[in-house]
């Protein structure tokens, strides 16, 4: 493990990609996992690896900070209903988790959006689909030009005062 604790080096930070799940999300992190590394990337699987009940915060707040920090550039969170771990990712800055029940979604995200966190509804997607929901994701670049701004208007949101003018956005 490196010292910025994702176990990645700096030059593989492009073709890495983070992954976590909870006790819902194992089956299918395990294909994904499989498949991407099928595909030449370098996967660091930041757990859980059993089926037994879990807290998904425990999986999803260490890969969000990972993201938020920059020592990662993607990664792809999986629970019951995606839900969950998507609030979660949602609070790190500059961290856009994009829940994905199908690839146009995961697609749009990426294009759109430049979503730098994948979330799948694992007991809502087929195995099968999830694989396909990860590949359009991992597959898509992000598009700019009018979404670059939409974009920094998203990663602006913490460091400027909230819709009421009241503070900063965070609280």
């Amino acid at each position: 493990m490196t010292s910025d604790g994702t176990g990645l080096a700096s030059g593989d930070r492009a073709t890495s990609i983070l992954i976590a799940s909870d006790h819902a999300g194992v089956r299918m992190k395990a294909r994904m996992v499989a498949e991407m590394e099928r595909m030449g990337y370098h996967v660091n699987d930041m757990g859980t690896a059993s089926e037994t009940a879990s807290d998904y915060p425990d999986f999803a707040h260490p890969l969000a900070d990972c993201v938020s920090s920059g020592s990662a550039t993607r990664g792809i969170l999986l629970c019951g209903s995606g839900i969950g771990v998507d609030i979660v990712a949602n609070r790190y800055p500059r961290v856009r988790a994009a829940l994905s029940w199908m690839p146009e979604i995961a697609e749009l995200s990426r294009r759109h959006n430049d979503s730098n966190v994948l979330v799948v509804p694992a007991r809502f997607v087929s195995e099968d689909d999830g694989v396909e929901i990860m590949k359009r994701w991992l597959e898509t670049d992000f598009e700019g030009g009018r979404h670059a701004r939409r974009v920094d208007k998203i990663d602006r949101a913490g460091t400027e005062t909230g819709a009421d003018g009241e503070g900063d956005a965070t609280g």
